[in-house]
């Protein structure tokens, strides 16, 4: 009986989210230009070094009871507002309070009892599916014009399904290849598509409206290219249900562990912020895109 609500629940589960995919997690890729990136780290270091010193000769000057100089005030530019575009704020409220009781009562009991699993299957299982999304990243890749990423995923894929066994071991990460997925979510925000308004999703959690597209997006290529079939038929119902299973016990966010009335605001902003964040990232050389940081985050 328990194993039967178990796969029932699965099956929930992938009917909203897709069929043994593995873009339902946040993901970050690494930057384009490693350069540029590790000078801006040096001045960055430089800057607080400087900033530390600054603040020692004020603390020996308020020692030596001389007069300390005011602070500059915060601009808007440095400090972003917490203002986040959500016009569907009260159905997005609602389906938060749907999804915790959820993960509470369900999703979160199976998840830990799935920790219990031994670590080196639970790893295989992990790599598996994550061998799996290699194939889409080579496709969004090719769509972002980011032929060199494309070819990493695609040698990646290869490696991993022939020397790892179908993916059950992450051999191209010990070949110095680590792995960068990304989605069609990317590559509308590669194409200049704004995130769009705050969503929660049904059993997925917080998402954006470009997200979500995004996450069809995936799950179409996905079902339209059916790798050894496990995107149809009978098995693509309890691959996907280990699929979320897998992906939620990697996650440790809990639901109103810290108590706070305004969590859902706090998840809202700092989630959006990050695709914003993400997307000044990845037009680095399209100024005239990024996004502002006095505009509300996902407007």
């Amino acid at each position: 009986m328990r194993v039967a609500v178990l796969v029932s629940l699965g099956a929930i589960v992938m009917a909203l989210g897709g069929c043994a995919s593995p873009n339902m997690s946040m993901r970050s890729e690494p930057p384009e230009h490693p350069a540029a990136e590790n000078a801006a780290a040096a001045q960055s270091a430089a800057a607080f070094a400087s900033a530390a010193a600054t603040a020692s000769a004020s603390q020996a000057d308020r020692e030596a009871g001389q007069p300390e100089e005011e602070a500059p005030p915060v601009t808007p530019a440095e400090a972003p507002p917490m203002v986040t575009y959500d016009p569907w704020e009260r159905l997005n409220r609602f389906t938060y309070r749907f999804n915790a009781r959820f993960d509470e009562a369900i999703f979160l009991p199976v998840a830990n009892a799935y920790r219990r699993v031994p670590s080196p299957l639970r790893s295989g299982v992990h790599n598996f599916f994550g061998n799996l999304g290699e194939v889409d990243s080579v496709i969004n890749y090719a769509l972002q014009w980011r032929l060199h990423f494309g070819v990493r995923s695609l040698g990646r894929f290869l490696i991993n399904s022939t020397m790892g066994l179908g993916g059950l071991f992450d051999v191209a990460k010990k070949l110095d290849l680590p792995g960068a997925p990304t989605g069609f979510a990317t590559t509308l925000s590669k194409w200049g598509m704004h995130p769009g308004p705050f969503l929660i999703i049904p059993f997925l959690g917080p998402s954006t409206l470009r997200d979500s597209v995004g996450f069809l997006g995936d799950y179409g290529t996905s079902y339209g290219i059916n790798i050894g079939g496990l995107y149809r038929g009978d098995e693509s119902w309890a691959l996907g249900g280990v699929n979320a299973v897998d992906q939620r016990s990697n996650i440790n966010f809990r639901y109103y562990s810290t108590g706070s009335p305004f969590e859902y605001g706090t998840v809202r902003f700092l989630f959006v912020r990050k695709r914003l964040i993400e997307d000044e990232a990845l037009h680095a050389k399209d100024h005239g895109k990024r996004p502002s940081a006095t505009a509300p985050a996902g407007k």
